[in-house]
């Protein structure tokens, strides 16, 4: 006879599967705003602002913002997470990777951008997942790997082919960005951190690039319409920093590796979509198919239920400590 189960239980079960559902929409969210990011970006970077523009932008206004956060945590503590820890988290997500991927956007198209760094991320996480967490190396892993690193070598075709090395230039710059990003959501699941502070511990440390930027790359305050600041101050410092980030680390916490896996797939989806009516960028055939494969290979890759390999037994456990 079936049991019915206590109604504290199932109380429980309806809180975490409402949990859940929120953890997939958050993701759905930073899903739109990071595949979006790559052709706004872009856009800031041909219409007059550059690189250390956006990056100030972007600090400039996260950081003051979450530093009462960061603050109430404790600052000698660095937050509550320790120094050592929030350097990790800086440099991952920090200012050094918006440089990277800038500096990718001001040479490469927007769409390889939006498929080469999801991508790595991807692979980092499927590779993290593995070894920190568990996760069993299956065949529909290594052949979903297989596509992205097919598709990965026909854009690198693609890019090398032109009459300069610039688009190459641009996709290593991905390449580096998917390597910095991708261990981000694994330390924050590795050392069990609140989204919502490591978000305040990469904007807050990041307010040291804004010294660098003002005696080095200022250019004053005219360099371009002041809504198309304060545009981009918005997408930068609110929605990829407070909003993106959190709801990435956030989401990561509730659903686990295994899940947050699966949506990285769609960002090049939405960044490579994005790129054609705002960008006008056509991708050429080779393009095309290198992207195709990466969407393909993540969509193999990461779409899967988690499979852990089996704990020990309590008893064996207990046995193998005396």
């Amino acid at each position: 006879m079936d049991q019915i189960a206590p109604a504290p239980m199932l109380g429980t079960d309806a809180g975490t599967r409402r949990r859940k559902r929120l953890a997939v929409m958050a993701m759905l969210l930073a899903v739109v705003i990071y595949g979006s990011n790559f052709v706004v970006s872009r856009h800031a970077l041909l219409n007059g602002l550059n690189t250390h523009d956006l990056i100030a932008l972007r600090f400039a206004i996260a950081g003051p913002l979450l530093l009462p956060v960061f603050l109430r945590r404790g600052l000698s503590s660095c937050g509550g997470v320790g120094w050592r820890r929030g350097f990790w988290l800086t440099l991952s997500s920090g200012f050094p990777m918006p440089y990277l991927m800038f500096m990718g956007l001001a040479l490469a198209p927007a769409a390889h951008g939006a498929t080469i760094g999801p991508g790595v991320v991807t692979l980092t996480g499927i590779v993290g997942s593995v070894v920190l967490f568990g996760a069993a190396l299956t065949g529909r892993l290594v052949t979903g790997i297989a596509g992205v690193l097919a598709g990965l070598a026909c854009l690198g075709i693609a890019g090398s082919a032109g009459a300069t090395a610039m688009t190459l230039r641009g996709d290593l710059f991905f390449l580096s960005v998917g390597l910095l990003w991708g261990f981000y959501p694994l330390m924050v699941q590795l050392w069990r951190i609140d989204g919502l502070i490591a978000t305040a511990i990469v904007s807050v440390l990041s307010l040291i690039y804004l010294p660098v930027y003002f005696l080095f790359y200022f250019r004053g305050f005219d360099i371009a319409p002041w809504w198309v600041l304060a545009l981009h101050g918005i997408n930068q410092g609110v929605l990829n920093v407070i909003v993106g980030l959190w709801a990435w680390g956030w989401a990561a916490h509730v659903l686990g590796p295994g899940v947050v896996g699966r949506f990285p797939p769609l960002i090049p989806v939405t960044g490579t979509l994005l790129a054609i009516p705002v960008l006008g960028e056509i991708p050429s055939s080779l393009q095309l198919a290198g992207v195709m494969l990466i969407i393909a290979g993540l969509v193999v890759a990461s779409w899967r239920r988690p499979a852990l390999r089996p704990a020990r037994p309590a008893a064996s456990l207990l046995a193998s400590r005396r």
